[in-house]
């Protein structure tokens, strides 16, 4: 069964709170930013002030290039009313996130496939952001 997922379904709206806010008007922006800190050099998602690696405050924010590779993903077709695909990308910049993958062939994804970012609106609006194959 082959279906080219644009992402039909509604999205949730994200909680934006002082802590990410930034990181949700950059997407509004078209722009996917993640955190990295100062102390020892790491970056890090979900965006938050402490960092995850060492506890440190003093994180800043760093503009993603986008970029980067499926490393585990699944389809989603069974009790669902409109099937999407989930996976956890790899980013250029070292990091993992887990995420939708959009306007592909869903036999045809595979792990290690170059992806880039593209935004969407949720239910009110919001952008985030999801991947889509390279060409």
């Amino acid at each position: 069964m082959s279906e080219v997922n644009q992402v039909a379904h509604h999205l949730p709206s994200p909680i934006i709170n002082p802590e990410n806010q930034v990181f949700w008007q950059a997407a509004q922006k078209g722009r996917l930013v993640l955190k990295v800190c100062n102390s020892c050099k790491e970056v890090h998602y979900y965006p938050r002030t402490i960092c995850p690696h060492c506890g440190g405050n003093d994180t800043v924010w760093l503009d993603s290039e986008g970029l980067g590779e499926i490393y585990s993903y699944t389809v989603m077709r069974r009790g669902v009313e409109i099937p999407f695909a989930m996976a956890y990308v790899l980013l250029k910049e070292g990091i993992s996130l887990l995420t939708h993958i959009c306007n592909c062939d869903f036999d045809a994804i595979r792990i290690g496939q170059k992806v880039r970012v593209v935004f969407q609106e949720t239910q009110d609006g919001q952008k985030t952001h999801l991947f889509e194959p390279l060409a």
